[in-house]
């Protein structure tokens, strides 16, 4: 069976290439940007005729699919694909405590939030942290600048306010690791989880 990776911006093509040759050089992935999807669903929401399209592209691969948009996760993962964000969040919710979850682009919050709590054991809690003013970065292709940005914004808030573990709920956000190595709490991003997760499903 074949890997399928689904994205909503190519800039995660080499993310995912890069993890694949550090973690399974041997494995056969298929990675398929669909831009518009994302587009269309930040104005319209998760309409019928998205999911249904989401739907065939997931019966169409051969084998296990990973959306690697948070936006779209949950209509992908109602078609059978696996949420990019999942292996994230149960691990986020393994470690628990205060959860300081980041995110720069509203259309994912909800989404983010709704999984983060299907992990999410007694005692511990989630504060959002939006990040949305920086999203232009991404946009605009300054994911240097993006990633810097993201990093002292974490530095800033876990500094201030305190927590056990961050999350960096969008694949975008990964790189913004690199920046917060010396934060003193774990920092979860979700491309090197998920893979694992997809590379197993297809053995």
């Amino acid at each position: 069976m074949t890997l399928t990776l689904l994205h909503t911006s190519p800039v995660h093509l080499l993310t995912f290439a890069k993890l694949r040759d550090r973690i399974a050089p041997r494995a056969i992935i298929r990675q398929e940007v669909r831009e518009p999807w994302l587009a269309e669903a930040r104005e319209r929401g998760l309409t019928p005729e998205l999911a249904a399209r989401l739907a065939a592209f997931v019966r169409a691969a051969n084998g296990p699919v990973i959306c690697t948009c948070t936006t779209l996760g949950p209509a992908a993962e109602a078609a059978g694909a696996i949420r990019v964000d999942r292996p994230m969040m149960a691990e986020a919710g393994r470690i628990g405590g205060r959860i300081v979850m980041a995110y720069a682009l509203e259309s994912t919050a909800r989404a983010s939030l709704d999984l983060l709590a299907e992990h999410l054991r007694p005692g511990s809690s989630i504060r959002p942290f939006e990040m949305c003013e920086h999203w232009p970065l991404f946009e605009a292709g300054d994911i240097a600048g993006f990633h810097a940005a993201l990093a002292r914004g974490v530095q800033e808030e876990v500094r201030t306010h305190g927590g056990d573990c961050v999350v960096l709920a969008q694949v975008s956000m990964a790189g913004a690791a690199k920046g917060l190595r010396k934060l003193g709490v774990p920092v979860l991003t979700s491309p090197e989880l998920a893979l694992r997760a997809g590379l197993a499903a297809a053995r």
